[in-house]
């Protein structure tokens, strides 16, 4: 009964958003040009290289021409117009209107034309945005290029100064989701205040974590994964508060049910769906096969490594198959390969960006010290997407989930029922014994190789 009644009550609000969003007024200037005013929500994404390039960003409208109005666009301008923009600056420019093709409850797609008229940003707003360019700028200064264009990816989420190559690499070693911060980077920030905070108290702790889970917030932008990881601990801490028991399911489905209820369109948003997915496959089934790994002789810090790392990827997988077409074979490998640093990259660069605006070189002495694990993230992507065959095309859309999904499914299946089988663990041991020492073959193959940039094969051997 529960279930049915949330489920009509969910059904009637998105019919009649689904109404409104059809019924817009600005349905009437499609395929027009006109002055519109809007405000970012989002930091501007890059589509191409340069101040020749373009860039798309969401934002919410609020002025057609003379006359107010509200709701989701996306928004697509040259880089050298609107290089300025930033989230909670309202900005005023021309525009063809045209229809959005995609039903996430947008409004219109906008296909901006000339410069814009920049305003002012909140308060807030703009101290964010102070420290992400000063925790940018002293990056920049302290590590080599392609590790300062990826500590802010993997701390803030600005993956403006990445380059299309690593980008290629960390796709095909099914790393992307590093570079979008998520719940994880959200457990980390908040794990570390409670650690730090343990000598005020539980409920000092807690409020102190809850300050600076709002500041994480506000200064990444509340993305999918973000609004759902923080909402959750923003449960987590009002159990701790309460005194209550905290259990992570039913904090995750209030947190699914809350989101939905306050921002529909996140239904059809992938990042959110494998946020989901992931956050309930490390709570439901990763406990289990780190029992099992450990029950087996297996030490239980690399138990849990291991359990985190394929109950990861194999709920992930279908979803990423049907949108990319390919399913990355290396994945849980290279991600099991840089778990351990990435904590501390997170800590230390969160902690540097902190610093960054009060104490410049105190944030670049914390910088500093994410060189080496950078390093490591770096060559495993590098490393995992130039091994042979390191993905498989599949179909995309819903065959590339069924099709995925099914032979997960049917592999778990057989280990299960052969997992107690001698033959089997042995064959199981043998195969990954023959696959590491095939990747180690390739490594050296690769190293050798006269045809190998020399400069780049000494660089590899001294790290």
């Amino acid at each position: 009964m529960a279930i049915g009644i949330v489920g009509a009550g969910f059904g009637l609000a998105i019919a009649l958003r689904v109404d409104a969003v059809g019924r817009h007024p600005i349905a009437a200037a499609f395929g027009t040009a006109a002055q519109v005013t809007v405000n970012p929500t989002e930091s501007a994404l890059s589509l191409g290289s340069g101040n020749q390039g373009r860039l798309m960003f969401r934002a919410t409208l609020l002025r057609l021409r003379a006359d107010e109005m509200s709701g989701r666009v996306v928004v697509f301008a040259r880089v050298s117009d609107f290089g300025d923009v930033m989230v909670g600056r309202p900005v005023r420019f021309t525009a063809r209107i045209n229809r959005p093709a995609r039903r996430d409850l947008t409004v219109a797609v906008l296909t901006a034309s000339g410069r814009p008229t920049m305003g002012t940003a909140g308060a807030v707003q703009r101290a964010a945005h102070a420290v992400r360019s000063r925790f940018a700028a002293a990056v920049r200064d302290t590590l080599p290029a392609d590790q300062a264009a990826m500590l802010p990816a993997l701390v803030l989420g600005d993956t403006s100064a990445v380059t299309s190559e690593t980008s290629r690499d960390f796709r095909a070693a099914g790393m992307t989701h590093l570079t979008a911060v998520s719940g994880a980077n959200v457990t980390i920030v908040c794990a570390s205040v409670l650690f730090s905070a343990r000598l005020i108290g539980p409920r000092a702790a807690a409020v102190l974590a809850a300050v600076a889970l709002l500041a994480f917030v506000v200064v990444v932008q509340p993305t999918a994964s973000v609004l759902r990881a923080a909402v959750m601990g923003v449960i987590a801490l009002a159990g701790m508060l309460s005194s209550r028991r905290r259990q992570a399911i039913p904090a995750l489905s209030a947190t699914v049910l809350i989101l939905l209820a306050v921002a529909p369109h996140l239904a059809v948003d992938v990042g959110f769906a494998l946020s989901v997915l992931a956050t309930a496959a490390l709570v439901v089934i990763a406990p289990v096969w780190s029992r099992r790994l450990v029950g087996s002789g297996c030490p239980k810090p690399l138990a849990d490594a291991l359990a985190v790392a394929w109950a990861a990827h194999v709920v992930t997988a279908p979803l990423v198959a049907g949108i990319s077409g390919r399913v990355s074979l290396v994945a849980a490998g290279a991600n099991l390969a840089v778990a351990p640093v990435i904590a501390p990259i997170t800590i230390l660069g969160s902690a540097a960006a902190v610093l960054c605006v009060a104490w410049p070189a105190g944030a670049q002495l914390l910088v500093r010290f994410t060189g080496p694990e950078l390093w490591w993230v770096l060559t495993v992507a590098k490393r995992a997407a130039d091994i042979p065959a390191a993905t498989a095309p599949v179909p995309d859309g819903l065959a590339g989930v069924l099709l995925v999904g099914c032979a997960t499914g049917l592999l778990l299946l057989l280990g299960m029922l052969l997992r107690r089988r001698a033959w089997f663990r042995a064959a199981v041991r043998v195969g990954a014994l023959v696959v590491v020492a095939c990747v180690l073959a390739w490594s050296v193959s690769e190293l050798l190789d006269p045809r190998t940039d020399r400069s780049a094969r000494r660089d590899t051997i001294v790290g």
